[in-house]
């Protein structure tokens, strides 16, 4: 393949800046493992799935009297811990977040070489800088969470799939599959990524040769069963496990995590839709259900409308508090409060909210995994840490922000409609979760950083990048005119 030749060239190119950026990226994320190495519950669940894996043939749970076998988590993670922990002795945390770091670095190529694609190669080192410096991609490598290879994954199907659209060979396509394959066994929403893919190749059908890029109907239908069929095909056994053991049907895992017959307080959750709107409250209220107390003065004013409301609010926490879990009546009574909500408010539920949670996550200082108050901005922390947190808050702000800027510059060339089509398809499904996690945004960071490229690139050419910087390998069809191309836009990369 012509992938690893092109990468080689554009480091080859400013090898000086690569390995110097490089150095002090491994520095920041060498920081964040020393000073916030994050080893939270989740990592613990799939720690325990990974151990039992790995030294007992059992992907399941240890419980005190037996392993049980589970289909809470996806496998994804479980057999990255298991095969580090192969090699460095079971529940080695610490080598799990070096290799995280490691992966995190190659997700730094990837960005630099879509940015190449799309935008020249003067663009490529603006995207491998904005990689390679983002705190909270850092941050997440050293966390033992899902985030770091989820976002290297998205990172090399949104490449292959530049590749594809500016070439069709559908080996680009499969590879973009089975990196949506990762994606997907990771966590059940890597299934959003091929779907922005899908949906992309099929919105081109009318125009092959002016969006598709001279790719007929016939390549655009090719390449979008490759996708689907090479990017599910990892669940066809985890199904057929799942049915064999449990005799049920479960291709991802379940919403909530919960194990068979576990019982979930649907009405509970329903009733926090219909206020929550910040990851505050998911700290505060959501999480802390079940084991432990709700505290009511921390509900927020648009947790009731009516006194009414609030009265019967604060009764049912009163009684969840007595039981620190809610029992199927409570259940109910929370249900049948959240559907007097909605009935009388639902363009709150069914929008506002959903877009408040959607800004909030996409806006935070993502100071979820640090020391920071999540109630930065009443600055009742040490001094440091609120400054941390403003600074990070700053830092996130100007990503965003550049970014949009970026795609309004960039907006009518066509590859990069699948970019943008990705993260309104993502930050949709977002809005739709009780739990605004910041950290759930970072799977979109690769397209934030292109686009953050494409706003602090100086020129603007008229010819679309993807087919400028193509080698006639990845688009025959500009073969003979390539050398043309080349010559007529060298002087922007000399003048770098």
């Amino acid at each position: 393949m012509g992938y690893i030749p092109r990468v080689r060239e554009l480091v080859s190119r400013h090898l000086r800046f690569f390995i110097a950026v490089s150095a002090a990226a491994l520095l920041l994320r060498v920081l964040f493992l020393l000073r916030f190495p994050g080893v939270v519950t989740d990592s613990f669940v799939y720690g325990d799935i990974a151990k039992n894996w790995l030294q007992h043939g059992i992907y399941g749970l240890s419980s005190p009297d037996e392993i049980s076998p589970t289909y809470i988590r996806l496998p994804g993670y479980p057999a990255f811990l298991a095969m580090v922990w192969a090699v460095a002795g079971v529940e080695h945390y610490r080598a799990v977040l070096v290799a995280q770091m490691l992966i995190d670095l190659l997700t730094c190529f990837l960005c630099a070489d879509l940015a190449r694609r799309e935008l020249g190669w003067g663009a490529a080192r603006l995207s491998f800088a904005a990689a390679a410096f983002c705190p909270f991609l850092a941050n997440y490598a050293a966390a033992a969470l899902t985030e770091t290879f989820e976002v290297f994954a998205t990172a090399a199907a949104l490449n292959f799939a530049s590749r594809g659209l500016t070439g069709g060979k559908l080996r680009d396509w499969a590879a973009c599959g089975g990196a949506s394959a990762v994606a997907i066994m990771l966590r059940p929403d890597g299934t959003l990524l091929v779907l922005a893919i899908l949906v992309y190749l099929g919105a081109q059908l009318p125009w092959p040769r002016i969006s598709g890029k001279f790719m007929g109907r016939r390549k655009l239908v090719a390449a979008a069963v490759v996708v689907g069929l090479v990017s599910i095909s990892p669940l066809v056994p985890w199904t057929l496990r799942n049915w064999r053991v449990f005799h049920r049907f479960q291709p991802l895992a379940p919403r909530y995590a919960n194990e068979e017959n576990e019982f979930v307080p649907l009405g509970f959750n329903r009733w926090v839709k219909t206020w929550i709107a910040d990851y505050t409250s998911v700290e505060e209220i959501y999480w802390a259900v079940p084991g432990s107390p709700i505290e009511a003065e921390k509900l927020p004013g648009r947790a009731f409308d009516t006194p009414r409301q609030r009265s019967l609010t604060l009764e049912l926490i009163a009684d969840y508090n007595q039981l620190l879990h809610v029992s199927p009546e409570l259940d109910r009574r929370f249900l049948a409060l959240a559907e007097e909500r909605i009935d009388s408010h639902p363009l709150r539920y069914y929008a506002v909210l959903p877009g408040l949670r959607v800004l909030d996550m996409w806006l935070r200082p993502r100071t979820e995994m640090l020391p920071s108050d999540s109630r930065w901005w009443k600055f009742d922390d040490e001094p440091r840490w609120s400054a941390l947190a403003v600074s990070l808050g700053v830092v996130n702000l100007f990503y965003v922000w550049v970014a949009v800027v970026g795609w309004i510059k960039r907006r009518k060339q066509p590859n990069l409609g699948l970019l943008l089509l990705f993260v309104v398809l993502r930050s949709a499904f977002l809005g739709t979760l009780e739990n605004p996690e910041p950290r759930y945004t970072l799977e979109m960071y690769p397209v934030v950083i292109l686009f953050l490229a494409a706003a602090l690139r100086k020129t603007a050419p008229s010819t679309p990048m993807s087919a400028v910087h193509a080698t006639p390998e990845e688009n025959p069809t500009c073969e003979s005119g390539f050398e043309h191309v080349r010559r007529a836009t060298q002087w922007r990369d000399d003048s770098r």
